[in-house]
């Protein structure tokens, strides 16, 4: 017979994102190709992502229907761009699908012609829709309708940074060349000056499974992982690195979920890789089942960390098996399982089911 067990979490550490940083807008300063009535380029940075009544007071940006129309920010400085919400008008929603989010440094054709970090969809999904950008860096926030002509109604543009966490972190590795220690692919330097390149990057000895670990000191919520290569020469030495990242330290980290395989990195070459919110402590990187030295001129870090709280929770099944042995497997298999850690699990079983003579002859099961 199954027994009716309650397991109660005791003392559990429960992981919660941690929330957006500060809306860069409030920072910078907007324009527009073109104005329709008095819907200006500034209505898209009053912090109002709906008003009461655009049409009386309008709280929305709009440009005339023109081809190529584009909104501009300019944050006034350099940031590492992680996320922009935008926020469309719900009767004018096609004047916000299918929209070009490009963010860069150049003001050439009036900077549209930075990368991009997304198309807004057409249609969209909703009014307000949140993009990621991984950890593009730039200055100015675009906003174009590339080769179409429309009106282009932003009701409200948000734009959120994530910070290099790795700063904040400690690092070390499987072996140390000659001075180039862990610590060097965490300071904040890309490429040193000649003739002193390599000391400002990690390096390992040659070695089989070389690896490099970064202990963020606190559990993130990672969003990507930014490397570069050493200068000089040997690109080999970087490439075809496993990027791992969890809360393990099993085999050193190595065995932390892959979020990625480091590849076309060139002499001197930054590369940034997508780990689409990946949660851990760790993050290694390993050239597994390679004989190699491991260079690393900088490790960057993007992310959010994970705030704790403790909580007691109680979670109630039915069960035929001893829970006592069976308490890992169970607590793995619960949908809480990714955002718990430093757990306590005790478990109690309730009374034998008996039954009981009502006064009316019936009978009910305590």
């Amino acid at each position: 017979m199954d027994k009716l067990i309650h397991l109660i979490l005791l003392s559990g550490l429960v992981c919660i994102p941690g929330s957006l940083a500060e809306n860069l807008v409030i920072r910078g300063t907007v324009t527009q190709s073109s104005t329709y009535s008095d819907w200006i380029a500034q209505h898209a940075i009053d912090g109002v992502r709906y008003g009461p009544d655009e049409y009386a007071s309008p709280f929305c940006s709009a440009t005339t229907s023109q081809s190529n129309q584009w909104w501009r920010l300019d944050l006034l400085d350099t940031y590492n761009i992680s996320t922009v919400i935008i926020t469309a008008h719900d009767k004018y929603l096609a004047h916000t699908s299918g929209a070009e989010i490009r963010i860069g440094h150049s003001l050439e054709n009036n900077g549209n012609n930075n990368p991009i970090c997304a198309v807004t969809p057409d249609p969209l999904p909703g009014n307000t829709v949140t993009y990621s950008c991984g950890a593009m860096e730039g200055r100015y926030v675009n906003v174009i309708m590339s080769g179409r002509t429309s009106y282009l109604t932003l009701c409200e543009v948000e734009v959120y940074e994530t910070a290099n966490v790795a700063y904040k972190g400690t690092a070390t590795q499987s072996s140390t060349s000659s001075t180039w220690t862990a610590q060097h692919a965490i300071d904040g330097v890309r490429h040193g000056p000649d003739p002193d390149i390599l000391t400002y990057c990690s390096a390992t000895a040659s070695q089989s499974n070389p690896w490099w670990r970064l202990d963020l000191q606190d559990i993130h919520d990672i969003s990507t992982v930014i490397i570069t290569a050493r200068s000089d020469c040997c690109a080999d030495q970087t490439n075809a690195a496993e990027i791992h990242i969890g809360n393990s330290l099993e085999n050193n980290g190595n065995n932390n979920p892959i979020c990625a395989v480091t590849s076309g990195l060139l002499t001197g070459n930054t590369i940034s890789y997508s780990c689409h919110g990946m949660v851990g402590q760790y993050v290694n990187v390993i050239m597994s089942g390679q004989r190699n030295n491991l260079v690393l001129c900088e490790v960057e870090v993007y992310g959010t960390v994970f705030h704790k709280r403790k909580s007691f929770l109680r979670l109630k099944f039915s069960s035929s098996v001893d829970v006592a042995a069976e308490r890992d497997k169970i607590l793995q298999q619960s949908a809480l399982a990714s955002h718990i850690s430093d757990f306590n699990l005790s478990w109690t079983q309730l009374p034998e089911k008996e039954e009981e003579q009502m006064e009316d002859g019936g009978r009910f099961l305590c």
